[in-house]
């Protein structure tokens, strides 16, 4: 089940703009491993489960995934065929903003290669370029 936010202040935002680069969240913080996005983009909540369930599939209950996004932007999509006007149209679906430098998954509990692989498979599935980095070690 894609993940959404339990409740929201309000129903409905904006578009908004993405600019930048991600100034937090843009380190590897839990795991041994990352996956970190170079592109700017709305990454939906069904992208995010389908790496998370690719993760999984691959690791095969070895080692730990941790998801570093979370869809909290509503975005909402009028149906086909419908005339312009009659009011903002309902959420169609919940976005994560990513921008460049974003930690998107970690894995920790498994080798090089085999996180290496497995983020392969992550990457196949989100809708920017992603690059592996390790955890640098604090000085």
């Amino acid at each position: 089940m894609p993940s959404m936010p339990k409740r929201i202040k309000f129903r409905k935002q904006m578009r908004g703009r993405l600019k930048g680069k991600a100034t937090r969240g843009n380190y590897v913080a839990f795991g041994d491993y990352g996956l970190q996005a170079l592109e700017l983009h709305w990454v939906t909540a069904r992208q995010i489960e389908a790496g998370r369930i690719a993760a999984q599939h691959f690791l095969r209950r070895q080692g730990k995934v941790f998801i570093r996004i979370f869809p909290d932007k509503p975005v909402s999509k009028k149906p086909l065929e419908t005339r312009m006007g009659k009011g903002k149209a309902d959420t169609a679906y919940w976005a994560a903003r990513v921008k460049p430098g974003t930690m998107l998954y970690e894995i920790a509990g498994v080798p090089e290669l085999i996180a290496k692989e497995a983020f392969a498979r992550i990457a196949h599935k989100m809708p920017v370029r992603c690059r592996f980095v390790r955890r640098r070690l604090a000085v």
